[in-house]
C-alpha cells in the first residue's frame, strides 16, 4: 500500500507574522533618531508548539467550544482552530446560526474522513491511501480544505494505470478536480490500446466511448486497435448496444487502415454487413484507397484525418552490437535527464540485427550472435523491463535492414554467412508468421532502410557478387509487392545509417571500401534528388540513426580503428551537428537503436 504524507503551516503563523511586524512598527517609532535598528525576534517553532498544545487540549476535552457529528460520532474542537484552518467553518462560526450551537450534524461526510481532516487541522499530518483515498478526497472538498485535496489527487494520478484510469477520471469529473481530470484524459490517450483491453472500458457509456474515440490525440500504432475495441464494445451486450454502432463508426477513421485489413477484416464483420450507414464508411474508406496522390489530399473528410498523439515522453534504446564482440547489453538514454542506464539484457549476445519498435514493442531482428547469422527474434516489453522471443525468420540474416510498413515487420536484404541476399521477409503480428514478398533487384547486405510516404527504401549496401560497395537505392510499393529503382546517392555507401526526417531520407556516414565517411546526404521524394548536407564531426560506419523532435541522432558506430561511444544531433533548420553531451557507458558498432515510450516508474 502506497502512503502520501502532506504539512503545511496553519494560517496562525501568519496572524503570528503579522503582530511581529506591528510590533516593529511600534519599535521604530520609539527608537531615537540615531539607534542602531534591530531586526525583530522570530521564533518559528511558536506556532507548532501552540498546536501540539491545541491538539493536546483537544484530546483531553479543554476549552473545547464544538462537537462535530457525522454518522453518530462526535469529535470534539475549537471554533477558532477549525476556522482559522478551513474556510468551510471560518464562514459556518462567524456568518451562521452554528457560531451559537455547541453540537454541529454535518451531512455528507463519514466519520473516518471527518477524523481524519480534524487530526490534520491540529497536526498537518494526514495519510492518503488506496483505501481512503475515495472517501477523504470529497470530504476535504466539502470542508475546503483544499491542501489535502490536493493530496489526495496528487496520489491518484500517481496511481494512473490503464485499469484504472477511466475510473479515476470519472471520479475527478464528479469531484470537479480539472488537474487529476486533464492528467486523466491524457493518460487514457497516450496508454488507449491498453485501456480498451480492461473491463473498464466495457463498462463505458456509448457517449463516453464516441467521446473517446473522437480524440485527434489517441496514441495508437494503427486504426484497427480503434474498430476492433467498437467491436468488442458492442458484442460485450450486443441486444442493448447494437443500435449505437453506427453511431460510433463514425469516429473509426477506415480510409487510414490498410486496403487489405478493409477487405478481409471490416468488410466481413457480421455487424457491418447488416448497417447501411456502416456501409456507407466502408464504402468511402474503399474509395480513398482507389485514389492517387493528390487525389487522396483533396479528398478530407473527418475520418481521413491522421490522428496526432501527444505522446509520452521518449527514451532512446541502444541494444547489443560489437564491442569488439557481439554484446548482450542494452541501455537506456532519457532525453529529459540527459543520463544513460542499462536495461535488462539481450536473451543472447547479438550484433548486426534489425531493430524497430511495432506495437509499444522493441523486436531485435536477426544478426550475428557470435559464431552464427540468426533467424531468431527477440521483442523486449520497456513496461516490464524483460525479453522474450516470437517467431523467427525463414533465412538468416545479418547486417538486414529492418523497418516497419503498414503495421508489418520488413526484413531486407542482409547476409546468410555465405553470401549478400536480396531476399525480403514480411512479419503480419496478426498471425505471427513471416512470408516471403518480392526480393530487390540487388544482393544487399550492410543495407539502410527507411520508409517516407508509404514506401520503403533500401539504400546502399554491398554487393558480395560484384564485391562492391552501392550507391544504388531501390524502393517498395507494398500494395503491388514491387521493388523499383530511383536516383542514386552522390557517393558509394555501405553501413549508412539511414533516418527519416520530416518526410526526407537521410544517409549518413557509411563506407566505400577502406574509406569511412562523415559525409551525409538526403533524398526528397518530391524532387526525387539526392542533395548532400553538413558532414558530421566523426567518420562513422555502422552506426544507428533516429529521428526525434525535428532532430537526428547518430549513435556509436566505428572509424575503422575504433568503436565509438558518443552521439551526434543533426539539426536540418541550421544544417549543423552537434554532440551530445553524454556518451554511452561503452563504445558500440553495429548496435540497434530506436525511439520508445518512456517505460513508467516501477514501484
Amino acid at each position: 500500500m502506497r502512503t502520501y504524507f502532506f504539512s503545511f503551516s496553519s494560517c496562525l503563523l501568519l496572524r503570528y507574522a503579522s503582530q511581529n511586524s506591528l510590533d516593529e512598527s511600534s519599535q521604530k517609532q520609539l527608537s531615537r533618531p540615531n539607534s542602531k535598528e534591530k531586526p525583530p525576534y522570530r521564533n518559528h517553532q511558536h506556532t507548532l508548539r501552540a498546536f501540539d498544545v491545541f491538539n493536546m487540549m483537544r484530546k483531553q476535552h479543554l476549552l473545547c467550544d464544538v462537537r462535530l457529528i457525522a454518522e453518530n460520532v462526535e469529535i470534539a474542537a475549537h471554533k477558532m482552530v477549525l476556522a482559522a484552518c478551513s474556510p468551510y467553518f471560518h464562514a459556518m462560526f462567524t456568518s451562521f446560526e452554528e457560531s451559537r450551537q455547541e453540537r454541529i450534524v454535518l451531512q455528507g461526510v463519514d466519520s473516518y474522513s471527518l477524523q481524519l481532516l480534524i487530526d490534520y487541522v491540529y497536526t498537518s499530518e494526514v495519510h492518503v491511501t488506496e483505501d481512503n483515498v475515495q472517501v477523504l478526497l470529497p470530504a476535504a472538498n466539502l470542508l475546503q480544505l483544499s491542501d489535502v485535496r490536493d493530496a489526495c489527487c496528487d496520489f491518484l494520478q500517481s496511481q494512473l494505470h490503464p485499469t484504472n484510469c477511466l475510473g479515476i477520471r470519472a471520479f475527478a469529473d464528479l469531484h470537479g478536480c480539472i488537474e487529476l481530470l486533464t492528467n486523466a484524459e491524457s493518460f487514457i490517450e497516450q496508454h488507449f490500446s491498453e485501456v480498451v483491453e480492461c473491463e473498464e472500458f466495457l463498462a463505458l457509456s456509448p457517449q463516453q466511448v464516441c467521446k473517446l474515440i473522437c480524440s485527434d490525440h489517441l496514441s495508437v500504432q494503427s486504426e484497427e486497435k480503434v474498430f476492433e475495441c467498437v467491436v468488442s464494445w458492442v458484442n460485450h451486450d450486443l441486444e442493448t448496444r447494437h443500435g449505437h454502432l453506427a453511431e460510433l463508426m463514425e469516429y473509426v477513421r477506415l480510409p487510414l487502415l490498410p486496403q487489405d485489413y478493409l477487405v478481409q477484416r471490416v468488410e466481413e464483420e457480421p455487424l457491418l454487413k447488416t448497417n447501411l450507414q456502416c456501409k456507407d464508411y466502408l464504402i468511402e474508406a474503399l474509395k480513398y484507397h482507389l485514389l492517387k496522390g493528390d487525389q487522396r489530399l483533396l479528398f478530407k473528410t473527418p475520418r481521413t484525418k491522421p490522428r496526432q498523439p501527444l505522446g509520452l515522453p521518449k527514451v532512446m534504446l541502444v541494444v547489443g552490437g560489437q564491442a569488439p564482440k557481439a554484446i548482450r547489453s542494452v541501455e537506456s538514454y532519457d532525453f529529459a535527464t540527459e543520463t544513460w542506464t542499462k536495461v535488462a539484457e539481450m536473451p543472447g549476445r547479438r550484433c548486426r540485427a534489425g531493430l524497430v519498435v511495432l506495437g509499444g514493442k522493441v523486436y531485435a531482428v536477426g544478426g550475428f550472435n557470435g559464431s552464427l547469422r540468426v533467424r531468431t527474434v527477440d521483442v523486449y516489453d520497456a513496461a516490464t523491463d524483460q525479453w522474450s522471443t516470437c517467431s523467427g525468420m525463414e533465412a538468416r540474416r545479418s547486417t538486414l535492414g529492418v523497418a516497419v510498413l503498414n503495421n508489418c515487420i520488413y526484413a531486407v536484404g542482409g547476409f546468410d554467412g555465405s553470401s549478400g541476399l536480396s531476399s525480403v521477409e514480411m512479419y503480419d503480428p496478426r498471425t505471427h508468421e513471416w512470408r516471403t514478398v518480392t526480393s530487390m533487384s540487388t544482393r544487399r547486405s550492410s543495407v539502410g532502410v527507411g520508409v517516407v510516404n508509404n514506401l520503403l527504401y533500401a539504400v546502399g549496401g554491398y554487393d558480395g557478387a560484384s564485391r562492391q560497395c552501392l550507391s544504388s537505392v531501390e524502393c517498395y510499393c507494398a500494395e503491388t509487392d514491387t521493388w523499383s529503382p530511383v536516383a542514386e546517392m552522390t557517393a558509394r555507401r555501405s553501413g549508412a545509417g539511414v533516418g527519416v526526417l520530416d518526410g526526407i531520407l537521410y544517409a549518413v556516414g557509411g563506407h566505400d571500401g577502406p574509406l569511412v565517411r562523415k559525409s551525409v546526404e538526403s533524398y526528397n521524394p518530391e524532387t526525387g534528388r539526392w542533395t548532400p548536407v553538413a558532414d558530421m564531426a566523426f567518420c562513422r560506419r555502422n552506426a544507428g540513426v533516429v529521428a526525434l523532435n525535428g532532430h537526428l541522432y547518430v549513435v556509436g558506430g566505428d572509424d575503422s580503428t575504433c568503436n565509438l561511444k558518443s552521439v551526434e544531433v543533426y539539426n536540418p533548420k541550421s544544417n549543423t551537428w552537434s554532440m551530445l553531451q553524454s556518451c554511452m557507458r561503452i563504445g558500440r558498432s553495429y548496435a540497434g537503436v530506436v525511439i520508445i515510450d518512456k517505460p513508467p516508474v516501477v514501484t
